[in-house]
């Protein structure tokens, strides 16, 4: 399948009843606004970003308790102001639908289901939001969860944002040292954590793990446990359903528009995880928007994302709360008792759109499934992937197997953002290894090095305008310097995402992988910085290298490169101890494929490790072409990584 293959086009029918052609219809009638196409809207979204973002907030028709002076006080990135002197809740927009339609809908893989309508859901978060009172969070304090995606998660994280405090997951799969690097920078007040967890046909205790957790984060007035089991709970833990004893409506505590909502995580490349602050009402937008416009959901759609709390897509999932639909939520493996588990999962509970990732499509396209023709999936009209760019053999794979008549909406974005920057589009047609537009709002280009934008050719991803949902701040960066750093040193004022980006003369994107050294397994990020914190912590290894040789067509492997300690040998033990390490402390999902030793890990004269140039030479380029010697503290050190060049193409 060649990358450009037309694959679908939406009917004339289609075009008409999404909500996009809503959208533009009554920029029609109420602003006056006509556009004849989607590039036209889009230009229009990004030249008048005030006017744009005002438009979004009418039409969803934002409750706000105070008005706003104006959209957009000031465009210049970071420190972006927006509606200022306005104030919302999330939650009140989460919870405006209090009817009896179903809300979320919970499987585990140990076929454990709950159901809560609207109506059950408003009234779980206000007593969850009523424990959280009594144990005296306010407006402000930090709320840490030990969660997986359960309805326990979505309700805490629901009574959290109505009291205006703020939320931050991890998921129990993560190791403590990975967990406790971020819920130790923002010293959350009460943690919230589960005792055990169904995966891969396995319970797994977290009693040890919570435990733990608690001992080392003193600011932790309260522990707050939901139990799946009849362990003894540890001393002084407030129950979930004791939390949750008193009934009372949910109050929703009027914020101003930057006012902190969640706190996600950067996968930590170059140093601790990114404690990445987004607020109530730039999400509140950018979910609408990316939700409704361009995925296309509505109050009568089932929506489901394969997620775990640790991820942004959990809260994106989340969001679908705010267009009245159901969300689907699901805890255990993808992959357990087999690949087809989440099909079956869409064709019982007549899933509307499906959510996965890319890696997850190309493994069903190597275990030769056809979801399509096994499972009842005509309920299905839209198929989310993410995580990793979807080759064009993936987009071909999903029509021929999946369904003909899908939206097949490959999208990319970040934990930075909360959302997609280039996205789907109900109005456009879908083009095989190709993401059909950039989002509304967002002006997306591709950078050569000098900061010129290229079309038709691979760049740097970069937003040149502000977006909402960006973050406010980083926690603990008081003068802003980490965020600077992070995404403005390359070209001053404008956003530097770090992924490779091609933009088609006809507006579609390919994304090429990142193009930094974060390494991407099955979709979950995990900075480099956090591996070494953990290896290079056994006695026996002084350094270490980590290189994801993953490429654009498939799943590459996970090397890992060690420098051994005088008299250390690297045996069959040392290999098996470093993998259980990396499991326990990170997660099963980063253990590496192979580990080899080296005489010296590759540095600067700065010494920063090359992990980038070293994945070149295991995909087959040259080391002199990988790296100049001259910039290298050790010029011998890529020797060894000579000898396996191509080792891994």
């Amino acid at each position: 399948m060649n990358e450009g293959t037309l694959l679908w086009q939406p009917t004339a029918e289609q075009r008409e009843r999404c909500r996009m052609a809503q959208y533009l219809e009554w920029l029609r009638v109420k602003k006056g606004l006509a556009f004849a196409s989607y590039d036209e809207l889009w230009k229009w979204s990004v030249a008048e970003l005030g006017p744009f973002w005002e438009s979004i907030w009418e039409y969803f028709g934002v409750c706000s308790h105070s008005p706003y002076t104006t959209p957009l006080v000031d465009r210049t990135m970071p420190g972006t102001r927006w509606f200022e002197g306005a104030t919302l809740n999330y939650a009140e927009h989460a919870l405006s639908r209090r009817d009896d339609h179903l809300a979320v809908l919970y499987r585990s893989e140990d076929g454990t289901e709950r159901k809560l309508t609207y109506a059950e859901l408003f009234a779980e978060v206000g007593r969850a939001a009523e424990g959280l009172r009594r144990l005296g969070v306010g407006c402000g304090d930090r709320i840490a969860a030990f969660l997986p995606n359960c309805p326990e998660a979505l309700v805490a994280f629901l009574a959290t944002a109505s009291l205006g405090a703020t939320w931050s997951s991890c998921s129990p799969e993560f190791g403590i040292p990975a967990v406790l690097d971020r819920f130790r920078q923002i010293e959350p007040r009460v943690l919230i954590a589960i005792d055990h967890t169904p995966y891969q046909g396995k319970i797994h205790d977290r009693l040890p793990t919570v435990a733990a957790l608690r001992a080392a984060l003193p600011t932790v007035q309260q522990l707050v446990l939901v139990r799946r089991s009849n362990a003894p709970a540890p001393p002084g833990t407030v129950a979930w359903p004791e939390l949750c004893s008193h009934a009372a409506e949910p109050r929703f505590e009027p914020v101003p528009f930057s006012h902190p909502l969640w706190i996600l995580y950067s996968s930590g490349t170059t140093g601790l995880p990114k404690a990445i602050v987004q607020g109530h009402g730039g999400i509140l937008l950018e979910h609408y928007k990316t939700l409704a416009l361009h995925t296309d959901l509505g109050p009568d759609d089932r929506f489901f994302w394969f997620t775990t709390t640790g991820w942004m897509m959990w809260n994106f999932l989340v969001s679908g709360l705010l267009l009245g639909s159901t969300v689907l939520l699901y805890e255990g493996s993808p992959a357990h008792p087999d690949l087809d588990v989440l099909w079956r999962l869409a064709a019982d509970t007549r899933t509307t759109y499906f959510g996965t990732s890319a890696p997850f499509l190309m493994s069903c396209r190597k275990a030769g499934l056809s979801p399509g023709a096994a499972h009842d999936l005509s309920a299905l009209r839209g198929i989310g992937s993410t995580g990793a760019p979807l080759p064009p053999e993936g987009f071909a794979w999903v029509y021929e197997n999946v369904g003909r008549d899908l939206l097949l909406g490959s999208v990319s974005g970040g934990t930075d953002v909360c959302t997609g920057f280039v996205v789907s589009c109900p109005l456009l047609p879908v083009f095989a290894g190709e993401i059909q537009c950039r989002g509304l709002g967002a002006k997306v280009e591709s950078f050569d090095p000098d900061g010129h934008p290229l079309v038709g050719e691979v760049g740097e991803l970069v937003l040149s305008e502000p977006l909402p949902s960006m973050p406010l701040l980083f926690w603990n960066d008081p003068e802003g310097r980490r965020l600077h750093e992070s995404y403005f040193d390359m070209y001053p004022g404008v956003w530097r995402h770090g992924d490779w980006l091609k933009i088609t003369p006809r507006g579609s994107c390919v994304v090429y992988g990142r193009s930094d050294s974060t390494l991407n397994r099955d979709g979950v990020r995990m900075g480099t910085s956090e591996f070494y914190r953990i290896v290079e912590d056994i006695p026996e290894i002084a350094d270490s290298l980590v290189v994801d040789t993953g490429s654009l067509l498939r799943e590459g492997r996970l090397w890992l490169f060690v420098v051994l300690r005088a008299g250390a040998g690297l045996g069959d033990e040392l290999r098996a101890r470093v993998r259980r390490t990396l499991r326990a402390a990170i997660s099963p999902r980063h253990v590496p494929d192979e580990i080899r030793a080296v005489p010296s890990v590759p540095r600067t004269l700065s010494g920063k490790k090359l992990e980038i140039p070293v994945k070149k030479i295991l995909m087959g380029t040259s080391p002199e072409k990988a790296a100049s010697r001259d910039t290298l503290a050790d010029p011998s050190s890529l020797d060894a990584f000579a000898e396996l060049r191509g080792a891994d193409a």
